[in-house]
């Protein structure tokens, strides 16, 4: 199993910041089998559709190219015009399986590790010019699996060229007694065929290079449990980082919840530990919810924004108690406290209606169910059973 250079084993999968980071470096999976059957079995096809026009138009070149009228040949610069029109002619002739090449070329590598493109491959690096490297990697394990395939490509694509000339032999001899064009044609053909029966070998090889590759890429990037944990802190952020992320967080949540006190109905207090602010809209729910709350220094914060907006108070330590240990920001309250809260806000909205205190509604005792109760340091006490 692969070791890095501490001695630790590498046996976790690489993860996606791994991944990513091999493929800015122009890493990434590539099978040149399967780049050799895309371009022989273009081939064949080539030749199968376009083979005898091909051949034509090269017959044509080479018979305009050794025919030179006499003014050509002592004018210099008509060899040079010659030679550029013979080239464009070849191009010409040629261009389906040129474009085919290109084409198949560039699909093969998309199948096999996708498009990638990075500047740090191209950047040069001298390591690759040290002798002892390049003795180190001629010598490897992997230099000798690759020798081994080539030699059993070779071997394989040999068997299968020469079953193609020998099924083929006749057909061969019998080009020479047939007209010019008919045998290009004839040529063309035979030629297709062949590459497509070379191609059923590399199709055989790229069936096995293909998964090969994929297994050999993830195998070097593989990583230690070390490498994974030192990743994950790296993600993650340390930890007196992710405190600092956490307090700041904590203080964001809190200067929020302030500016939300003012919108509150009522503050149901403890009267000095605990401080819940409820407000209640019928017309966006059926249930009051917690807008704020907080202990000690934050509860005293609460009932002094509460006071400076106007914002009635109502004492009732067990219910302030209840509130703060079941409910959460921004949550309405449990079924359990419908009836205590109802009490607090129809007593509160009574006094806001009847601000001279001419006619005080008498002031309520809210109970809390004893599966909602909470203990003096706003806990919720465990239920029986």
């Amino acid at each position: 199993m692969a070791e890095n250079e501490n001695g630790q084993e590498k046996t976790e999968e690489p993860s996606e910041k791994r991944l990513r980071e091999a493929r800015e470096r122009g890493q990434v999976a590539r099978s040149r089998e399967l780049g050799s059957l895309a371009l022989t079995a273009g081939s064949a096809i080539v030749f199968l559709v376009f083979g005898g026009q091909m051949l034509a138009s090269l017959a044509q070149m080479m018979r305009q190219s050794f025919v030179i009228s006499r003014a050509e040949i002592f004018d210099p610069a008509a060899m040079f015009s010659r030679l550029a029109e013979t080239l464009v002619a070849g191009f010409l002739a040629l261009w389906p399986f040129f474009v085919a090449a290109v084409i198949l070329a560039v699909a093969s590598s998309l199948l096999v590790g996708g498009w990638n493109f990075s500047t740090q491959a191209m950047a040069p690096n001298l390591d690759r010019l040290n002798p002892l490297s390049g003795l180190k990697r001629m010598f490897s394990a992997r230099s000798a699996v690759e020798l081994a395939k080539t030699l059993a490509k070779f071997l394989l694509i040999l068997g299968i060229a020469i079953g193609l000339f020998q099924s083929m032999e006749r057909d061969f001899i019998g080009l020479g007694q047939m007209a010019f064009h008919p045998a290009l044609g004839r040529a063309a053909e035979l030629l297709g065929w062949a590459f497509l029966g070379l191609s059923s070998g590399l199709l055989v090889v790229a069936l096995i290079d293909v998964p090969f590759q994929l297994y050999e890429y993830k195998k070097g990037l593989r990583m230690t449990r070390q490498e994974v944990i030192d990743e994950f802190k790296e993600m993650e952020g340390k930890p007196e980082i992710k405190q600092k992320v956490r307090q700041l967080q904590r203080q964001m949540s809190q200067r929020r919840m302030m500016e939300a006190v003012p919108t509150a109905d009522v503050i149901i207090t403890n009267p000095s530990h605990f401080a819940v602010a409820i407000r209640y809209q019928p017309d966006k729910g059926d249930a009051p919810w917690v807008v704020a709350k907080g202990a000690d220094e934050l509860a005293f914060t609460i009932r002094k924004i509460a006071a400076a907006h106007a914002v009635p108070t109502f004492e009732s330590p067990p219910l302030a108690r209840s509130l703060y240990a079941h409910v959460e920001i921004d949550q309405p309250i449990p079924v359990g406290l419908y009836t205590a809260v109802a009490q607090v806000l129809a007593y509160v909205f009574q006094l806001q209606r009847n601000p001279s205190g001419d006619q005080s509604p008498e002031r309520p005792e809210p109970m809390v169910p004893d599966d909602l109760m909470a203990d003096e340091f706003g806990r919720a006490k465990p239920t029986a059973g």
